[in-house]
Formats: structure tokens, sequence, C-alpha cells
């Protein structure tokens, strides 16, 4: 609210400086209240980074995005695209490639079928059973 009336009596040729001095508030915070009070213009770049990211199918990061947008002809750096990713929270999306865990079309010899569906042994350590798991780690498979 006071912020309003120095912005007054600036309107009026009052300097701000003679205002703040006189209503006691500091001029920085006067001059950071109108940069907060500024409505942000929307930014032609950020809607065509929007534009670009949709059309990767939200895959693309910053460094992909910059070469994009260069392509596109919008040359900009990446770290101002990071900060417009971080701006419109757009953050990419990581599409896992589907993984082959079993190749059943090998020539190699294949162990007989002992327990033959029968779950139920007649009698205690006649068959053992077991299965296989797989885990991905970051160095592969375990």
């Amino acid at each position: 609210m006071i912020y309003q009336l120095v912005h007054q009596l600036q309107k009026e040729a009052i300097p701000a400086q003679q205002s703040c001095r006189v209503l006691e508030v500091s001029r920085s915070g006067y001059y950071a209240a109108q940069r907060r009070s500024a409505k942000p213009a929307v930014c032609k770049a950020s809607v065509h980074l929007k534009a670009e990211f949709q059309a990767s199918g939200q895959s693309y990061g910053s460094r992909r995005l910059v070469s994009a947008m260069a392509n596109a002809g919008f040359h900009i750096g990446r770290y101002k695209v990071r900060r417009l990713m971080r701006q419109a929270a757009l953050k990419p999306v990581w599409k896992r490639k589907f993984v082959h865990t079993t190749d059943s079309k090998h020539d190699l010899p294949i162990a007989a079928n002992v327990l033959n569906r029968q779950f139920n042994p007649p009698a205690p350590n006649m068959a053992y059973v077991s299965d296989i798991t797989y885990i991905r780690t970051g160095s592969g498979w375990l």
C-alpha cells in the first residue's frame, strides 16, 4: 500500500528517493515491489519451446531442445531453455525400451520336463523347482 503512494507521488514529479525517505521505506524495496507487480509478458521463445517439446513426444531435454529451436530459427541458450522449461514445468519422460529376456528361437538342447506338471510329489526331496527372476540394475541384468 505504501509503495503505491510512492508511485503516485513519483507521477506528480516527486522523486522516489525523497518519497521513500519521508515515508521511511527503503528505495530498493520500492523498486523490488514494482518488479514483482509487473506482469511478465508471454515470451515468444517459451511458446515455441513448448511446441518443440510436445513435438518431440515430451522426450527432449534442454540440449536437444536448443538444437531443435536453432533449426526452427530461434537461437537461444541452453540455460535459458532450462529456465523456461522449469517455469513451464516441462520434464522429459524416458520411454523404456522393450527388452527380450527369453530367446525361444534357438537350436540348443532343451532339458526334459521331468516334473510333467505333477506339483505334488509322492515323497519329500523327489523334485526341486526354481524360478528365474531378472532384475535390471545400472550395469545390466542380475
